[in-house]
């Protein structure tokens, strides 16, 4: 008996309408001369629009480093004993998740109008050094300062959601064999705390890396004040927006593998049997094509039961044995 598998029909239309509708925009990309496409060509490798991504890469490594790490510290203040801890880092954490990036980054760089100088001495007393506030905060300071203390109060609840996903019995499994307390979040909590950290790091660092952009407010070379000013001169915007989305979507395509890896490794410890990567998935599935198509599956291969048995070949039964002689009962006459 063949087996047929089942028709979803459904799913068939849904797949080619998909293909359609994908075939539609590719068509209308080659085809569009508003497009431009060999103005994209001749900006997508120039000196300045890869000048402006290394601007760009370097704001988001900085923000990345700097805010987790001030984030991290947050987070273990929300979960101090100390009422006082509990209360700075939740206050610090609400108004700077209230306030929208650009109205921080406008304050920060405008910050020597509120402090024409910043200082070091004793508190409310005399001060013993200070230097002008625009010579010590510049531009490229103001826009860091803005973008860290902004991901600081997010990487702080992603930390803390992290520490918190790890059962409490292996702080207290680690209590009684003696193991120091910072030991115990360097080599117990922090590693299965991991596993639920990255997932939600690695999309906030994506949106850090596209919210770079809003930094053109303060007119730093990045890739999109960059664009701005290139088709500002020669009045291209659509290709010119083109070549800074197609640099925007290669960059985020590099974090997000690195971020799958990353979450491949540290799954290892829960995850035994993990799945294949894309790479092995392609290479699969090139030995399948080279292959061919596998041979069509019948119902007696899954069931030898089922299989028509040859002629002539007897099966075996079990014969039953023979009743003997009744045993007589003790006590009993014969």
């Amino acid at each position: 008996m063949r087996v047929v598998p089942v028709r979803h029909y459904a799913r068939w239309a849904a797949a080619a309408a998909a293909l359609v509708l994908t075939a539609q925009i590719i068509h209308g990309l080659v085809t569009n001369p508003v497009w431009e496409w060999h103005v994209f060509r001749a900006y997508f490798l120039s000196d300045t629009i890869v000048e402006a991504v290394g601007v760009t890469l370097q704001l988001t490594a900085y923000a990345t480093v700097l805010g987790f790490a001030l984030g991290t510290v947050l987070a273990f203040m929300r979960l101090s004993r100390s009422p006082v801890l509990r209360t700075v880092a939740w206050t610090y954490i609400w108004i700077f998740r209230s306030i929208p990036m650009i109205v921080q980054l406008v304050f920060w760089f405008n910050l020597g109008a509120l402090y024409r100088e910043l200082g070091v001495g004793v508190p409310f007393g005399p001060v013993l050094w200070s230097v002008s506030t625009n010579s010590l905060i510049g531009t490229m300071g103001a826009a860091l300062i803005g973008l860290t203390l902004h991901q600081a109060a997010y990487a702080a609840e992603i930390v803390r959601g992290g520490v918190l996903s790890v059962h409490h019995g292996q702080l207290e499994a680690a209590a009684a064999l003696g193991i120091p307390r910072r030991r115990q979040l360097r080599r117990i909590v922090l590693p299965q705390a991991m596993r639920a950290i990255l997932p939600t790091a690695g999309n906030e660092i994506i949106g850090l890396l596209k919210g770079t952009s809003v930094v053109y407010v303060m007119a730093i070379g990045e890739l999109f004040y960059q664009v701005q000013v290139i088709y500002g001169r020669n009045g291209r915007v659509i290709p010119l927006l083109l070549v800074a989305t197609a640099w925007y979507v290669l960059l985020t395509t590099v974090l997000s593998i690195a971020q799958y890896y990353v979450e491949r490794r540290f799954a290892r410890g829960a995850d035994r049997n993990p799945p294949p990567t894309p790479l092995q998935r392609l290479r699969r599935l090139a030995r399948t094509l080279r292959a061919g198509p596998p041979a069509p599956a019948t119902l007696d291969e899954g069931f030898p039961e089922l299989r028509p048995q040859r002629p002539g070949r007897a099966t075996a039964t079990r014969r039953a044995r023979p009743a003997g002689p009744a045993r007589p009962i003790p006590g009993e006459n014969p």
